[in-house]
């Protein structure tokens, strides 16, 4: 089964879910996908959603589309 990841959006539209590489383990996530996404913050100041996806990409995630449902 695979292990997945929320990264929350401010707007919860702009949230994205990500399938964790294997060879990751729980505690471990975070701390890269943290990592990786404040890397990006740092080499490219007007970054977008397509920036961070590549550069997690490159270290295994993978995006996973989902269905949003109603707010309630």
């Amino acid at each position: 089964m695979a292990k997945l990841m929320l990264l929350p959006g401010r707007n919860p539209a702009d949230s994205r879910l990500l399938e964790v590489p294997e060879d990751f383990e729980e505690h471990e996530v975070y701390r890269a996908a943290t990592s990786v996404i404040a890397s990006v913050e740092a080499q490219i100041p007007d970054y977008d959603w397509d920036d961070i996806y590549e550069a997690l990409e490159e270290h295994g995630f993978r995006m996973v589309d989902y269905l949003l449902g109603p707010e309630i």
